[in-house]
């Protein structure tokens, strides 16, 4: 049993990964996604990753004396995309300017927006049918890096700091739910479903092992049935799916801990700690007032026409869900399936294999187990379509589809003249009874062991001579074929 005494709610604590009865978790999240710009977004300088320190740069994103900003017209485009994308209303905005003190934005303010966000009121739904809302959907200048050197690498203990102001003013869309969801798995769902969206409408490519996107979890905890929101913390930059379900099951026990000693949480950000598998505490939380937020003087606001709103609208392409209710529709595959082959973009060729007259479990099979890999695009449908067609007709076994797909992804082709150059042809049945009638004859013990024993031993000795035929047969058999003759002999 864990200990949920009030010794038990230290930072070091390390908690298992349950939360206790009578407890509900309460989470929100906030991500930041960089928008795939050239530029910045009110200058020209690159918005490119992995460049020198402070190579991309200006008077403007410095916020040098009598530089003034011009909005990136790209960046407000793929804004407004992904929040039609996230069923949001595009309303008419403005920018406004948040004040407190930023180590690595020189200008000392962010740009972003308050009150009048683009975006607002959309929905995400997850793919087991949980509709997370969307509150909204703003645009916003990120800030620079700050590098702390010696102590642990937090600025409190370092001996100096580097800053590197290459991403100040980088686009962003800062992505606000609400506080819906209930697991940990559900927040998990929530970001890979996102970050599907916005690789899908080439909003931004998304690599939270980049930055490009970030996410901050607002986590709180309440005893079952209630519907207040307790305190929350903010867990900051969170850049994995795996962390981000750690560092929610942990701050929630480290607030049950708290409530249940008859204490409770400070509002505060929190960091999460990898190595130590911790929260550990940032700065008090503000609110709202405390940034005095107030409108860009320097911005006109953002105001899209009707029909701008509409051609988005038609523009967009399929988004993930949609894609996976396709697919699903046309193979009957389990979910985890179809969300694999969506997830890697191999939707399209297996849909258009099908419709080339392809098996439809077999070209899910094939994909599933034998295409992982980044570079696909020699496997044309029509061929994948004759593949699955010759390995479901007998004219080649299993093993040997996957070989030779594993030769048209590396350089294309036909499968058939694939299938020649490899000496491949179907085994004659009569071959494999042959073979088998010697395999029984030299084994008699395993063969009892099939006929006569309990299940266990039917199935050992059943890949037993599946294998030996196999390995005989240097892999040309059909597997199928041979179950079928292992069955008629034990009856």
């Amino acid at each position: 049993m864990t200990d949920f005494s009030a010794a038990a709610a230290t930072d070091a604590t390390p908690i298992e990964p349950t939360l206790p009865d009578g407890w509900e978790l309460v989470v929100g999240l906030e991500v930041h996604v960089e928008l795939d710009t050239a530029s910045k977004l009110f200058c020209g300088c690159a918005n490119q990753f992995g460049s020198e320190p402070n190579t991309n740069i200006c008077p403007i994103c410095l916020g040098l004396p009598g530089s003034l900003p011009v909005m990136n017209e790209r960046a407000v485009e793929l804004a407004m995309t992904l929040g039609r994308a996230l069923d949001c209303d595009v309303r008419r905005s403005v920018m406004a300017r948040k004040n407190y003190f930023y180590p690595d934005m020189p200008k000392d303010f962010q740009t972003t927006q308050y009150d009048q966000p683009t975006n607002s009121d959309g929905r995400l739904v997850l793919g087991d049918g949980f509709v997370v809302g969307v509150e909204r959907a703003h645009i916003e200048e990120d800030t620079g890096k700050s590098t702390h050197i010696g102590g642990g690498g937090r600025i409190s203990d370092a001996q100096y700091s580097l800053v590197d102001y290459n991403r100040a003013g980088v686009p962003l869309v800062e992505i606000v739910s609400r506080p819906d969801m209930r697991t940990i798995e559900h927040a998990k769902a929530y970001v890979e479903e996102l970050r599907e969206i916005l690789i899908a409408t080439g909003v931004s490519d998304a690599r939270m092992e980049e930055g490009s996107m970030r996410v901050d979890a607002n986590v709180s905890v309440r005893p079952h049935g209630s519907d207040e929101l307790r305190t929350r913390c903010e867990i900051k930059n969170i850049n994995s799916v795996r962390s981000l379900g750690r560092a929610i099951e942990y701050e929630a026990r480290r607030h049950i801990d708290l409530w249940t000693s008859g204490s409770a949480p400070d509002q505060e950000t929190r960091h999460w700690d990898e190595e130590g598998g911790r929260t550990l505490p940032g700065r008090k939380k503000e609110d709202a007032d405390d940034y005095r937020y107030f409108q860009e003087p320097d911005l006109v606001p953002l105001d899209p026409a009707p029909e701008t709103v509409a051609a988005i609208d038609a523009a967009m392409p399929p988004l993930p869900s949609a894609r996976r209710a396709a697919l699903a529709d046309a193979t009957g595959a389990d979910p985890a399936s179809v969300a694999l082959l969506v997830g890697r973009g191999q939707d399209e060729l297996a849909l258009a294999a099908i419709a080339a007259g392809a098996d439809a479990d077999k070209v899910v099979v094939r994909l599933v187990n034998d295409l992982a890999v980044d570079d696909w695009s020699k496997v044309t449908a029509t061929a994948l379509a004759e593949l699955v067609e010759m390995e479901s007709s007998g004219a080649i076994s299993a093993t040997q589809a996957k070989q030779i797909l594993a030769d048209m992804t590396e350089r294309g082709g036909d499968p058939a003249i694939l299938a020649a150059a490899r000496g491949f042809e179907a085994m004659d049945t009569d071959e494999l009874e042959t073979l088998l009638d010697g395999l029984i004859a030299d084994n008699p013990d395993e063969w009892a062991r099939f006929t006569s024993g309990d299940d266990a031993d039917h199935k050992k000795m059943q890949g037993f001579f599946t294998g030996q035929i196999m390995k005989a047969t240097r892999g040309q058999a059909d597997g199928k074929t041979v179950a079928r003759l292992l069955a008629q002999r034990s009856t």
